[in-house]
């Protein structure tokens, strides 16, 4: 019914979202990227506890072996409509205009959202189009005014990019200006890791 709705949308930590800012994409062939180094398991953010106490469904706590998604041209063409269609379908609203709230995070099924919202979309639509859950990371970071801001982040084998509300550009998480603070464990998406930082290409662990 989720799914169904979303097609008939019209064309943080308190976490501070921003508008979108229309950008060419990358060609696929041309992208590279770093890889983040992660440290020990930290602090689950409230916001994700509570959605998952809401959808138990996009929550599974089974241990899955670290997998990065083949960054071929067909699979960039998929990930950066899905990025563009969301960024573009969502209408930025804060959680406290929204919902009252000070913060929650929500997949967001009336066509309305802040910036984690916008990244659960991506998340559960690019799963749903076959990528796998242990590349597509919910992750915090703070921005270049050091508020709190949420992204999803794409593990690949030509390193890691991220998908934002701010930007339809698929880009590669160290040119984004933030500092990254966690995001989700590629194993369990219930473990949360620190973010430290970046170890240069060819390095491909998968954490």
């Amino acid at each position: 019914m989720f799914k169904t709705t979303l097609k008939t949308i019209a064309i943080a930590t308190v976490i501070a979202c921003g508008y979108v800012s229309l950008q060419s994409p990358t060609q696929a062939d041309s992208l590279r990227a770093s890889f983040a180094a992660v440290g020990s398991s930290t602090s689950v953010p409230f916001g994700w506890v509570d959605f998952c106490a809401r959808y138990g469904g996009e929550c599974p706590n089974n241990d899955l072996a670290a997998e990065d998604i083949d960054l071929s041209a067909k699979n960039y063409k998929v990930i950066e409509r899905i990025n563009r269609w969301v960024n573009t379908s969502i209408e930025p609203v804060s959680d406290m205009d929204h919902r009252g709230l000070i913060d929650q995070w929500d997949l967001p099924s009336d066509g309305k959202g802040d910036c984690e919202d916008y990244a659960l979309l991506k998340r559960k639509m690019l799963m749903e189009e076959g990528f796998p859950r242990q590349a597509l990371l919910m992750t915090v970071v703070r921005d270049r005014h050091n508020e709190g801001h949420a992204i999803l982040t794409i593990k690949t084998g030509r390193g890691e990019f991220v998908l934002d509300n701010l930007h339809n550009e698929v880009k590669p998480w160290t040119a984004t200006g933030y500092r990254f603070v966690k995001r989700q464990s590629q194993v369990n998406p219930n473990v949360w890791v620190s973010i430290g930082e970046p170890a240069s290409a060819p390095y491909t662990a998968s954490r």
